[in-house]
C-alpha cells in the first residue's frame, strides 16, 4: 500500500502518516512545555523544521523491501543504514518520544560483518542488515543489559539469547538498541504509568509528547512510530503489542502463544506470554513474524508449533480475507469517541470489500468474575515465572526471590516509584 493510500481522504489534500507525527509532536511538546534537539521545537523529529520539507534523514518510513533494495543496488549498506538510524536516536530520542533505553555498542560491527557476508555470499534473507528494536525484558547475552526497566537487574547477565533473538541473529537483522518499556511489562501496580520504567524514565507518544504511548511495549511503538528503526519486537501478556502499536499508529501482531519462543523473556504469565512484530506497514509486520516463528526446545510451549509460516507472498494475499467470518462485539468498546466508531466502521467497509462476511453484531457472555479470575491466574504465575528467570542467572542475580524484589523497590523508591506508591 503506498504512502498516499494509506493516509489520503476522499475529498480532501492527502497527508502522510510522518506529517502527522511531526505536527503532533510539535503541539503536544507546545502544550507540554517541552524543547526539542538543541533547543528545537520537538517537530524537528523528522529533521525538518515543516512537514513539507525534504528531512535530512534518507530512509523516512522506509520499508523492508526499501532497505533490502538500497543494500542489493549498493546505494546504501547495513553500516550506513544502521549509522542513520543511530545518529537519528541521538538526535531526538531524549528530547522526543525517550523510547529507547540502550544502544547495542556493537552494533556497527555487526553491520559491517554482514555487509563483508553479503559482498561475499548473499544476503541470507529479507531481515539481512535490517535494523531492529527489542523491548528491555527479551534477553541479549551482549554487552547490552537485559532489565525489564528495573534498576534492581542492573549487571545481571543472561547466559543465552532469547529465542527470538537467536532466531533475529540468525536472519542476519542488526539488533540496533532495546526499548523502553512499562517497567516489569506494567505488571507491578494498580498505580502504574504506561512507558514508565525506574531505569528508563517515561517513554513519550511521538504523535504528541504530553500523551501517553500505551504500553507495555511503549518504547518499541514509540520508537518504530518515530523511525528509529525499521520494525521492532515487543512483548505481549494482554494488549501490551496491540495497545501501543494503535496508540502509535502501527501493525502490531500478538501470535498465538506457542508459536514464537518465550525462552528467554522475562515473564507475566506463561499461559498468555508471547512476542510478537511491531511494525509501520502490514508486509513488514508479516516478514518479520516469519523470521520469528518455530519451535525452540527452551520453551515447551512451542512443542507443537507448525512449522514455517511459508513464503512472504502467501501471507501477503490481497485475497487472503474471502470468505472469513469477522465478527463485531458492538457492547465492547463501541460508542465511547465518535472519531474512533467513523474509523472502525470504514475498517469494516474495507473488510467487506476483501470479501470477509462480516457478522454484525456480535453478543458474547462475558462471565462477570472473568477479569477477576484471570488477575489470580497472572499472580500465580508471575512470581512463580519470575523466580525462574531470576534462577537462570545463577547465583550473581541481584535478587532472586519476588520477597527480595519487593524489598529492593522498597529501598530505592526514590527512583524506581516516584509516581506511584
Amino acid at each position: 500500500m503506498s504512502e498516499h493510500d494509506r493516509s489520503s481522504r476522499e475529498g480532501g489534500p492527502a497527508i502522510t502518516r510522518r506529517a502527522l507525527v511531526v505536527g503532533g509532536i510539535a503541539a503536544g511538546a507546545a502544550a507540554a512545555g517541552l524543547k526539542g534537539a538543541e533547543g528545537a521545537e520537538p517537530g524537528a523529529l523528522a529533521g525538518s523544521a515543516a512537514p513539507s520539507q525534504t528531512s535530512a534523514f534518507p530512509f523516512e518510513e522506509a520499508t523492508i523491501h526499501d532497505l533490502s533494495r538500497a543494500m542489493a543496488s549498493g546505494e546504501h549498506t547495513a553500516r550506513s543504514i544502521a549509522e542513520a538510524y543511530l545518529e537519528r536516536i541521538e538526535r531526538l530520542d531524549r528530547s522526543g518520544p525517550n523510547a529507547v533505553i540502550e544502544i547495542d555498542p556493537d552494533a556497527l560491527a555487526i553491520a559491517a560483518a554482514l555487509d563483508a557476508e553479503r559482498k561475499e555470499k548473499g544476503p541470507r534473507g529479507p531481515l539481512h542488515g535490517i535494523p531492529v528494536l527489542i523491548k528491555d525484558n527479551i534477553a541479549t547475552a551482549d554487552r547490552m543489559e537485559t532489565t525489564a526497566g528495573s534498576l534492581a537487574l542492573l549487571g545481571a547477565k543472561p547466559a543465552r539469547d532469547a529465542g527470538v533473538v537467536e532466531r533475529l541473529r540468525a536472519a542476519g537483522a542488526v539488533i540496533l538498541a532495546k526499548s523502553n518499556l512499562s517497567e516489569w511489562a506494567n505488571f507491578r501496580s494498580s498505580r502504574s504509568t504506561s512507558g514508565f520504567s525506574g531505569r528508563g524514565g517515561q517513554t513519550r507518544n511521538p504523535y504528541a509528547l504530553d500523551r501517553s504511548p500505551s504500553g507495555s511495549s511503549s518504547g518499541t511503538g514509540a520508537g518504530i512510530s518515530a523511525n528509529f528503526a525499521a520494525v521492532g519486537i515487543g512483548t505481549e501478556t494482554d494488549g501490551s503489542i496491540v495497545s501501543p502499536s494503535s496508540a502509535n499508529g502501527l501493525v502490531g501482531i500478538k501470535p498465538t502463544v506457542g508459536r514464537l519462543s518465550r525462552a528467554g523473556i522475562i515473564p507475566i504469565a506463561a499461559s498468555q506470554d508471547t512476542p510478537g512484530p511491531m511494525a509501520r506497514t502490514v508486509a513488514d509486520a508479516a516478514i518479520l513474524l516469519a523470521a520469528l516463528a518455530g519451535s525452540d526446545p527452551a520453551d515447551p510451549a512451542t512443542a507443537g508449533a507448525p512449522g514455517p509460516l511459508g513464503e512472504i507472498d502467501s501471507l501477503l494475499d490481497p485475497r487472503g480475507l474471502d470468505g472469513a467470518r469477522i465478527g463485531v462485539v458492538r457492547s465492547q468498546g463501541f460508542g465511547r469517541h465518535p472519531a474512533v466508531d467513523l474509523a472502525v466502521e470504514a475498517a469494516l467497509d474495507a473488510m467487506r470489500r476483501a470479501g470477509a462476511v462480516i457478522v454484525d453484531p456480535v453478543e458474547l457472555a462475558w462471565p462477570a468474575d472473568i477479569r477477576d479470575a484471570e488477575l489470580q491466574v497472572l499472580l500465580y504465575e508471575f512470581k512463580d515465572g519470575l523466580e525462574k528467570y531470576f534462577a537462570s542467572l545463577g547465583p550473581s542475580a541481584p535478587v532472586k526471590t519476588m520477597r527480595e524484589l519487593i524489598a529492593w523497590n522498597d529501598g530505592n523508591r526514590d527512583r524506581e516509584m516516584p509516581w506511584f506508591g
